[in-house]
């Protein structure tokens, strides 16, 4: 099975092109390509939420109940594993609730994580590219990946505090 098309322009897209090489990775890994692994792996690479495989299987049981037959908690956790364990993913653990997220982000970048409502949002930081170029250079490891954490309240978390207040 293929990932979805190209879009209207006839270009393919960076979550097109994304899911193309999960789709592959999982080839390589021996696993049967179905349209439940393909769509875990859509709805991962079009994520900004860094889900909990739990709550990539239930968004995708209720998204694809009339189509597919089944769709198993396992073929969910399954994938991420073999993504995450092939590079094509981080599994990221979050302090505060514990839960671990995936993240098909692979450029350098930071997460903001939400102290209280455990919100975790990408921030894109230029620099890091630069310091992970640094850090690789000056120590001789080739690096395959950075995990930077920012902790406080979200804009949300920080609106109801003052509310109540």
């Amino acid at each position: 099975m293929q990932a979805p098309s190209k879009e209207s322009g006839g270009e393919t897209s960076p979550v097109d092109e994304h899911v193309r090489a999960m789709i592959a990775a999982l080839r390589e890994a021996g696993l049967r390509v179905t349209p439940q692994r393909v769509a875990v792996c859509r709805a991962l690479a079009e994520s900004k939420t860094h889900p909990t495989a739990q709550a990539l299987f239930e968004q995708l049981s209720a998204q694809f109940a009339s189509q597919f037959a089944t769709f198993s908690r396992a073929t969910v956790y399954n994938t991420l594993e073999t993504l995450a364990r092939m590079g094509l993913a981080q599994q990221l653990v979050v302090t505060g609730d514990g839960a671990m997220r995936f993240d098909s982000n692979l450029a350098p970048h930071a997460h903001l994580v939400c102290t209280r409502c455990h919100r975790v949002e990408d921030y894109a930081d230029p620099a890091l590219a630069h310091t992970v170029a640094d850090v690789s250079r000056r120590s001789g490891y080739e690096l395959r990946g950075l995990c930077v954490f920012y902790h406080g309240l979200c804009p949300q978390c920080q609106a109801q505090t003052a509310a109540n207040s």
